[in-house]
């Protein structure tokens, strides 16, 4: 698979499709599974609260795996993606409820590189509040 997007249809300012995510204590449980990372703060809540967070917390890495999703779905090519860095700013507090956390990611792109790559900068908020920082990818266009 190629990607999708075309570098000459590409300006900087350019907004991505964003995308909101609801973040579940099962999918914390799978992700813990799938990724070996069974930090007891991940799933357990008065473990989570005794070392002074606000409830079982999503892991960084799958909050950066939702977030990208709204490059790769933009581009068309998981493959596409070249480059891809976070800061990790607050943690998303996972409630055990029916509605979880909300992550709601938006990007743009930020600059237009050689050989048909763009930056694209991210944002993603919980609860209103930035939770990955210095989010930025670079992708492959066609």
């Amino acid at each position: 698979m190629s990607a999708t997007v075309a570098f000459d249809d590409v300006e900087v300012g350019t907004a991505l499709p964003g995308r909101t995510f609801s973040v579940h204590r099962g999918d914390l449980v799978r992700y813990a599974g799938a990724s070996g990372d069974f930090n007891v703060i991940h799933w357990n809540e008065r473990v989570a609260k005794e070392v002074g967070l606000p409830d079982v917390i999503a892991h960084g890495m799958f909050t950066m795996a939702e977030a990208i999703q709204v490059v790769t779905d933009w581009v068309g090519d998981p493959g596409a993606l070249v480059e891809y860095g976070v800061r990790f700013t607050r943690p998303v507090p996972v409630p055990d409820d029916d509605s979880g956390a909300t992550l709601v990611v938006s990007a743009a792109v930020t600059e237009k590189l050689a050989d048909r790559r763009v930056k694209v900068e991210l944002k993603a908020l919980c609860n209103d509040q930035k939770v990955l920082g210095m989010a930025r990818a670079v992708v492959q266009l066609t």
